[in-house]
């Protein structure tokens, strides 16, 4: 028995000093194999213009929502957007996307190049190829449109040309607003309006 007990006291004890000098070369090993491959990873935020950052104040993808009086859901989206320098009031977006929907369960689909969007007016003016599709089937195209920010009211006092249910139309102006008398939404082609027909 005592012999039992003085090999098992011999065998504690050159584990003690065996065991964590093979967890220090283990530890070593991996160090070693760690350093050698010279392997560096790209973090994909970490490629900012840190320059034109420190420029000029901007925010990139932002997104813009209101519910106006009549409870159409307005949302405007950009690509980037920035203070006007001339008025703090004024916000100018680039690569914008804008969605109206009325409370009549029909929508409206803007994209245009630029926007300003004026808070304090209550108004955001779109431009540069703006694009206009409804979910009745109009798909409008013009250089400028005006969508007030607390009404469900978008108008081009420009000339509008597209495609309409029916067939190829063209107008000096177009609104889209509610019909207080009625309370229906209306899409209206004002001044020179031009509809060819194609059944």
């Amino acid at each position: 028995m005592a012999h039992f007990d003085n090999f098992h006291s011999r065998l504690v004890a050159r584990a003690k000093i065996f065991l964590p000098l093979a967890s220090l070369a283990l530890l070593a090993t991996l160090f070693l194999f760690a350093r050698g491959g010279e392997t560096t990873y790209d973090i994909p935020y970490a490629r900012v213009d840190i320059e034109s950052l420190a420029r000029e104040q901007r925010i990139d993808g932002p997104t813009f929502a209101t519910v106006t009086d009549d409870g159409a859901e307005l949302e405007i989206s950009a690509g980037r957007a920035r203070p006007d320098p001339s008025n703090k009031n004024v916000v100018n977006s680039t690569q914008v996307r804008a969605e109206l929907r009325l409370p009549d369960k029909s929508a409206v689909s803007m994209i245009a190049n630029d926007a300003v969007i004026d808070g304090p007016s209550r108004i955001a003016e779109l431009s540069g190829n703006v694009r206009v599709q409804t979910t009745t089937g109009y798909a409008i195209e013009t250089d400028y449109i005006a969508a007030t920010l607390n009404l469900s009211k978008i108008e081009s006092p420009s000339t509008v040309t597209g495609q309409a249910p029916s067939g190829n139309i063209s107008a000096g102006s177009m609104e889209i607003s509610k019909n207080e008398d009625s309370g229906e939404y209306l899409l209206v082609f004002k001044n020179r309006v031009k509809l060819i027909y194609q059944p």
